[in-house]
């Protein structure tokens, strides 16, 4: 079983790096104490980190993404020391990484328990990531390997395209994250849909974890809605709704849930439905064509 913490994190206006760490710290000490091993936070909450500069900086949606370049050594060590302090593994919230001059990556990192830390990049990029904010798609899938198996990332827009989820599942993921950021109850519902039909496809589990909360000061993440889930396979043994657990819509929390991976391979094996097995058939496509 693995006990699995998903953040409806609530973006904030800081009055310094100190007020960050104290925010972060809390947040992961709280989680900690009701006995979680895995940590998710949203896509983009590191957004919060650009109230720390100039009102003329923050107020620019180009000119936040090179300040807080500044500012990225100090969070990937700060979020690398809880996750060695604690034993825990940290899904932080993403940050536009800068990979090139004005070329900007959105990365959601991974910290390991040993110290280790990877990123995965997002790998659709919405609207207002592409014609707005000027910021680019990875292009690299990984699965990561942790204590207690492999995992994937699909930031966001990710998760409402199968085959990125398929081939985590394919190289051994059990288990899908997807750290949103959603202006609209709309978007936060296309995600949601999106993450349970993965979890359905893939007979696998799949955590949502959303920001929330009003930023009147960032153009980025002006207002924020959704809900923190976990959702399941739709078979035998699972919930009739494919939903464990669901926070309460736009309330700054922790959502726990615990999970079983050897339940989720089982069902696999011996479901009502084998749509996880069944998966190829579907692109045999010839076989329908007169």
């Amino acid at each position: 079983m693995i006990k699995i913490a998903t953040a409806q994190y609530d973006v904030g206006f800081l009055a310094d790096w100190d007020s960050y760490q104290a925010k972060l710290s809390r947040w992961v000490e709280q989680a900690v104490t009701e006995q979680a091993t895995l940590l998710l936070f949203p896509e983009y909450a590191s957004m919060e980190l650009a109230s720390l500069f100039s009102k003329d900086i923050y107020s620019s949606l180009s000119g936040q993404l090179e300040a807080m370049q500044t500012l990225l050594p100090r969070y990937l060590v700060l979020h690398q020391q809880l996750a060695k302090q604690h034993q825990i593994v940290i899904v932080a919230g993403s940050f536009p990484v800068a990979v090139a001059e004005k070329d900007y990556r959105n990365r959601s990192y991974v910290f390991l328990p040993n110290g280790r830390v990877d990123f995965q990049e997002k790998l659709m990029m919405t609207r207002f990531e592409n014609e707005h904010w000027l910021i680019s798609a990875g292009n690299k899938i990984k699965v990561f390997d942790s204590p207690f198996g492999r995992f994937g990332i699909t930031i966001c827009y990710d998760s409402e395209f199968p085959r990125y989820a398929r081939y985590m599942v394919e190289q051994g993921a059990a288990l899908i994250l997807v750290p949103s950021c959603t202006d609209t109850t709309a978007g936060y519902h296309r995600v949601r849909i999106g993450c349970q039909a993965r979890a359905l496809e893939n007979q696998c589990y799949v955590v949502q974890s959303s920001l929330v909360g009003n930023a009147d000061w960032s153009q980025a993440v002006d207002v924020n809605c959704g809900a923190s889930a976990v959702y399941t396979p739709v078979d035998k043994g699972f919930p009739d709704n494919g939903v464990l657990a669901l926070g309460e819509f736009n309330k700054p929390s922790w959502l726990y849930a615990e999970i079983d991976l050897e339940k989720m391979a089982r069902v696999r094996e011996n479901g009502q439905v084998f749509n996880y097995k069944d998966w190829p058939a579907q692109f045999n496509a010839t076989q329908y064509i007169e």
